[in-house]
C-alpha cells in the first residue's frame, strides 16, 4: 500500500488542509475534526485504496483504515497537512467546540457537576441511613455518635459552593485554589447564612449601588449557578493577566487582582443577579412538578428519556443540587427513577418476548442495568433501535413520575436512581416503591403489546460468521480443509461481533471474529506467535499467530480516549509469545467508571487467507477455550 498516496487522497477528499481542524488516530481509524463538513466528499473517501469505511461520530470524521496501517497513513497525513500530531483529548475538545452553544453549555455543566456527585451521594446515603436508624432506635438521636454522623451527612451540602468552585476551576482552566477561595468568600461566616434568612428584612447592607440597589450581606448557601459564573469570570481575568503581567510580578499580581476583582463583582453583581435567576428557575421547576394530580411530573417523566438520547440530561444535576441545598429534598430524582426503570422494563419485555438469542442476550442485561440506574444500554441498544419500546418506556416513566408527585416522594441526595435509590428515599419508601412498580408495570405491558418480534431462525453458533459461499467440492476433491482453533484471550462471555456497540467492529469491515465481555482484566496470548503491533495506549494489541492468522485484540470501545490509563502491557512489539502468556492487564472498574464498555473484539484481520472464520464458543468463555475456528484454504 502506498501510505503517502492514501494520505494525499484523503486530504484532498476532505477539502484540503484549510478544511482540517485537528487529527489523531486510534488502533483502527483516523479521527479528524473538519471545519466544514459540506466540503467533505464522502463517496470519494470510501473509494480510496486502503479506506474500509467512513462515518461521523462525536463530532469527528472517522476513517477506517485498519490496524498496523492507520499509524503509517497518519504519519504521512499530518506531514502533508502541515500540522502537529494531536492527542485524542485535543481532538475530542476540538470536536466538542463545534457543537451548538447550548450543547456546549450543557456539557460544561455536566463536566462540572459529575465529578462532585460521589461526594453528594456519599453524604446523602449517610443521611438516609441515619434517618432510618434513628426511627428504629429513637434514642439514638440523643447520642454523641448521632451528632458526629449528622455532621458528616450534611458536610457536602454545607460547603457545596466550594466543591462546585474547585470543579469549575478545573473545567475553565483557572487555578483550583483561587477557585476554592471564591467559593469560600461566597459562604464566609461574616455573611448571614442563607438558610437562616427569613423574609430578608433587617439584613445588614454589604454594598449599595448609589443608594438605588442595596446588596445585603447574605451568603450563597444553597446556590449553584452563581458559583459557576463567578469561577468562569475568575478564569477569564486570570488568563488575561497571565498574558500581560511580566513574569517576575505574575506570581503575586495575578492571584491578587484575580481574587480582588472576581470577589468584588461576585458579591455585588454576579451573586445577586444569578441567585435571583436561579431562584426563578428552581421555583419554575418545583411549580411544574407540583401541578395538581401530577400533571407536570407526568410530562417530565415522559420527556426525560428523550433528553438522555439528546445528551442534555446533565442539566438536571444543577436543579437537583439546588433543591438539595435549598430544602434538603430532591423531588426531581423520583422522576428520573421512573423514567429510567420504565426504559429498563420496556427493554425487559423485548428480551422476554423475542425469539432471537442475540437480541435476548442484549436486552436482558441492558434492562438490569437500567433498573440499577444506568439506562444507556437499554435506550440505545434496544429501545431506540425498535422505536415502540422507547415510547412504551416514556409512557411508563410518565405514569411513575405522576405517582411520585402525588405521593410526595423525595430523595436526600442525587446521582443515584433505580434500586439503589431506596437508600436515599427512606422518608418516602412506600411512595418510591409504588413509583417503581407503576413505571415498571406500565412500560413492560405496553412494550409487550407494541413490540413485534420478527426474529428469524438463528444461524448455529458454529456456522460461518460472514464467509462467502464456496462451491461444493468435486467427487475427487481432497478431504475437508484443516481447521485451526484460536483460543479466547480473555475470560468472560463470548458474543457475536455484530452485537458489539461500535459500527466499525460490528460491520466486520476490519475482519471476522467474535467479542468477549470480560469478567477479568487480563489478556493472554491465544496461541503461539509474535506481537506485530502494540499501541502506545496499550488498549489494543496485534498478533501474528503461527497458524497465519493476524489477530487484533481491542480492549473496550473508544478506550483510546483514556490515554493509556488503566492499561498495563507485559510484552513489547516484536516479542515472541507463547500460548497462555499474559499480554496486557487492565483495570475494569476504572474503565467502566469512565463510561467506556469493556467488551473486547477479537478479530482476524486477514480473513481472505482462510476459507472461513467461525465463532465456536457459545456463552461463557475461559482463557484459551476455543473461541474461533479458522478453516485454511
Amino acid at each position: 500500500m502506498d501510505y503517502k498516496n492514501c494520505a494525499s487522497e484523503i486530504l484532498t477528499a476532505i477539502g484540503g488542509k484549510q478544511n482540517l481542524v485537528s487529527a489523531a488516530h486510534c488502533a483502527t481509524r483516523l479521527r479528524l475534526v473538519i471545519a466544514d463538513n459540506a466540503g467533505v466528499q464522502k463517496s470519494v473517501l470510501e473509494e480510496i485504496d486502503g479506506v474500509k469505511g467512513v462515518f461521523e461520530a462525536a463530532g469527528q470524521l472517522q476513517i477506517i483504515i485498519g490496524t498496523g496501517t492507520v499509524n503509517k497513513v497518519y504519519d504521512e497525513f499530518i506531514t502533508l497537512a502541515g500540522i502537529s500530531a494531536a492527542t485524542k483529548d485535543e481532538v475530542k475538545q476540538a470536536a466538542a467546540s463545534k457543537a451548538p452553544w447550548y450543547k456546549r453549555a450543557i456539557k460544561t455543566l455536566g463536566d462540572i457537576f459529575v465529578p462532585i456527585i460521589p461526594a453528594i451521594v456519599a453524604t446523602g446515603l449517610l443521611c438516609g441511613l441515619l434517618g432510618g436508624l434513628s426511627r428504629v432506635f429513637p434514642g439514638m438521636a440523643d447520642s454523641h455518635l448521632y451528632t458526629l454522623l449528622d455532621m458528616f451527612s450534611n458536610a457536602a451540602l454545607t460547603f457545596l459552593p466550594i466543591l462546585i468552585a474547585v470543579s469549575a476551576a478545573k473545567i475553565f482552566g483557572a487555578n483550583v485554589y483561587l477557585g476554592a477561595v471564591i467559593g469560600m468568600i461566597m459562604i464566609h461566616p461574616n455573611l448571614v447564612n442563607a438558610w437562616s434568612v427569613g423574609d430578608g428584612s433587617n439584613l445588614p447592607v454589604l454594598w449599595s449601588w448609589f443608594g438605588l440597589w442595596d446588596i445585603h450581606a447574605t451568603g450563597y448557601q444553597g446556590h449553584v449557578i452563581p458559583v459557576v459564573i463567578a469561577v468562569l469570570l475568575l478564569s477569564v481575568i486570570e488568563k488575561w493577566l497571565h498574558k500581560r503581567v511580566p513574569e517576575m510580578f505574575d506570581l503575586f499580581v495575578t492571584p491578587l487582582v484575580s481574587v480582588l476583582v472576581t470577589g468584588f463583582l461576585t458579591m455585588t453583581v454576579i451573586g445577586p443577579v444569578f441567585a435571583q435567576l436561579e431562584s426563578w428557575v428552581l421555583t419554575g421547576a418545583q411549580w411544574l412538578i407540583s401541578i395538581p394530580f401530577g400533571i407536570g411530573s407526568f410530562v417530565m417523566g415522559a420527556a426525560y428519556a428523550p433528553t438522555v438520547v439528546a445528551g442534555v440530561h446533565h442539566m438536571y444535576n444543577a436543579i437537583e443540587l439546588s433543591m438539595l441545598a435549598d430544602s434538603g429534598r430532591n423531588i426531581w430524582m423520583p422522576i428520573a427513577t421512573a423514567a429510567n426503570v420504565a426504559q429498563g422494563a420496556a427493554a425487559l419485555a423485548v428480551g422476554v418476548k423475542t425469539r432471537s438469542k442475540k437480541l435476548k442476550s442484549m436486552a436482558l442485561p441492558a434492562s438490569l442495568s437500567a433498573f440499577m440506574g444506568i439506562t444507556e444500554p437499554a435506550i440505545f441498544g434496544v429501545n431506540v433501535r425498535f422505536g415502540k419500546p422507547l415510547i412504551a418506556g416514556m409512557a411508563g416513566g410518565a405514569c411513575g413520575a405522576a405517582v411520585a408527585s402525588i405521593m410526595g416522594v423525595y430523595a436526600t441526595a442525587n446521582g443515584v436512581t433505580g434500586l439503589f435509590g431506596f437508600l436515599i428515599t427512606a422518608d418516602s419508601f412506600l411512595g418510591y416503591l409504588l413509583t417503581f412498580v407503576v413505571a415498571t408495570a406500565v412500560a413492560f405491558a405496553l412494550s409487550w403489546i407494541m413490540f413485534k418480534d420478527e426474529a428469524q431462525a438463528e444461524i448455529p453458533a458454529a456456522a460461518p460468521v460472514s464467509a462467502p459461499e464456496t462451491p461444493a467440492p468435486a467427487a475427487d476433491a481432497p478431504a475437508a480443509s484443516a481447521v485451526n482453533e484460536i483460543g479466547s484471550p480473555l475470560k468472560g462471555k463470548a458474543i457475536a461481533l455484530a452485537d458489539v456497540p461500535d459500527e466499525t467492529f460490528a460491520s466486520e469491515v476490519l475482519g471476522l471474529g467474535a467479542a468477549v465481555e470480560p469478567s477479568e482484566g487480563k489478556v493472554v496470548a491465544p496461541a503461539d506467535g509474535e506481537v506485530s503491533t502494540l499501541f502506545e495506549t496499550h488498549h489494543a494489541i496485534g498478533l501474528t499467530l503461527d497458524n497465519g492468522a493476524e489477530l487484533l485484540i481491542h480492549i473496550g470501545i473508544n478506550t483510546v480516549e483514556l490515554g493509556g490509563n488503566g492499561f498495563t502491557a507485559h510484552v513489547s512489539e516484536g516479542d515472541r509469545v507463547k500460548r497462555g502468556q499474559t499480554l496486557i492487564t487492565f483495570d475494569m472498574p476504572f474503565i467502566e467508571s469512565k463510561g467506556y464498555p469493556t467488551v473486547t473484539p477479537v478479530i482476524v484481520t486477514n480473513p481472505d487467507d482462510f476459507q472461513a472464520i467461525r465463532k465456536v464458543c457459545d456463552g461463557d468463555a475461559d482463557f484459551l477455550q476455543p473461541l474461533l475456528a479458522a478453516e485454511q484454504n
